[in-house]
């Protein structure tokens, strides 16, 4: 297996994008990434686009093809990559497979995802829950993680507010962050008084509809200092699965997969928590920001909260989360947040994050999950 490098990264913009199509995003992300790599478009093997549901959203499957045609990347290999809300993660992962096992030499892997132009955003997103006995029976994803966050509270004694607080600090991020759908602060007080969606939580920990795409350029270690003088490697890209409905958990308070792909990104790359410089984190609602810090394994189990509240996760705290502004405030266009995540990885690494720089950072981590923790992809990224 070969060392895998990353050369180039890319966002768009996230928000309600109305100016803007699905194949315009992605295109724009694309490009831009080739742009910032250094490598010619005809230099590209392959393309792994994560993308949950086109279908619904857009009206449009074939994505691959759409993709690889609208780009003018024609005849390259492109294939659709889609887990839910990792998608994003399962394309880059499925990149670095194809670099590390010497299939292809340079690959491009992104992320799309047009959310705004439906009605109602829900029923398509419900489809990555278990449709016979979750979907159908009326459960959305807000109350499924609103159960979660009622047994958080109630097993550890975790705090209205200290979910909130989780929210603030991603909002206090993403204002330094010129791509980030919402980049303005918010106040605990300001969260617990917004529109209630499923009690406990309110519309201020919810991740946003969003529109967006990121990309990101692959290719062996040996070969990214042509390109580059700030490659950035993968020390480890993992994947694990857990059951897709809630009721299956003997612990709705603990997302297995992400355990399980942590401990093997850990040994993957050879480090500790303590490592780890910078962590983008699945804040599909702040209570999984909560749990996920406990399930990777940087805070004790039921002490996710307190360690919100103290401050630990603030960007200059002992373990920055989600300097981006994480799925909250930086927005969740669902095929692209792997990729975002991992694009704003290489940017602290690089010190190119501008007023959201975390000092010194050398090492970094991203975790995304898709459903409740069905599926988990997690990669570690150093200098």
């Amino acid at each position: 297996m070969r060392d895998v490098a990353i050369i180039g990264v890319s966002q768009t913009k996230f928000g309600e994008l109305w100016d803007s199509s699905f194949r315009q995003l992605i295109a724009e992300a694309g490009l831009n990434a080739i742009e910032d790599s250094g490598v010619a478009g005809n230099d590209l093997d392959a393309m792994f686009v994560g993308n949950m549901t086109a279908g619904l959203f857009i009206q449009q499957e074939h994505i691959a093809a759409l993709i690889a045609d609208h780009t003018g990347l024609n005849p390259i290999s492109s294939t659709r990559v889609e887990a839910a809300c990792a998608s994003g993660g399962l394309a880059l992962r499925q990149g670095v497979m194809a670099v590390a096992s010497g299939y292809h030499d340079i690959v491009i892997s992104a992320g799309v995802e047009k959310m705004t132009d439906v009605v109602d955003a829900t029923p398509a997103i419900a489809t990555a829950s278990d449709q016979e006995w979750e979907a159908q029976q009326g459960v959305t994803f807000p109350s499924l993680y609103a159960m979660i966050a009622r047994r958080h509270m109630y097993e550890y004694g975790t705090t209205r507010e200290q979910l909130a607080e989780f929210s603030v600090i991603n909002h206090k991020n993403a204002s330094k962050n010129p791509r980030a759908q919402y980049p303005f602060e918010i106040s605990v007080d300001k969260v617990l008084n917004s529109t209630m969606v499923a009690d406990p939580l309110t519309l201020l920990d919810c991740s946003p509809v969003t529109d967006g795409a990121a990309a990101i350029v692959l290719c062996p270690a040996e070969m990214a200092k042509q390109y580059t003088d700030t490659p950035i490697y993968v020390k480890a890209s993992t994947q694990a699965s857990d059951t897709i409905t809630l009721h299956d958990r003997k612990d709705i308070t603990t997302i297995g997969s992400t355990k399980v792909a942590a401990k093997k990104a850990y040994e993957m790359a050879g480090v500790t928590t303590k490592d780890i410089d910078a962590v983008e984190v699945h804040d599909c609602f702040s209570i999984n920001g909560i749990l996920a810090i406990e399930d990777l394994g940087f805070v004790e189990k039921g002490k996710g909260g307190q360690a919100v509240e103290e401050g630990i996760t603030h960007i200059d705290g002992q373990i920055p989360v989600n300097p981006s502004g994480g799925l909250k405030a930086r927005g969740h266009p669902l095929g692209a947040t792997g990729i975002a995540q991992a694009a704003e990885i290489v940017w602290q690494l690089r010190g190119e994050a501008d007023k959201r720089q975390i000092d010194g950072a050398e090492i970094g981590m991203t975790h995304n999950i898709g459903g409740t923790g069905g599926t988990a992809a997690i990669h570690i990224l150093s200098r």
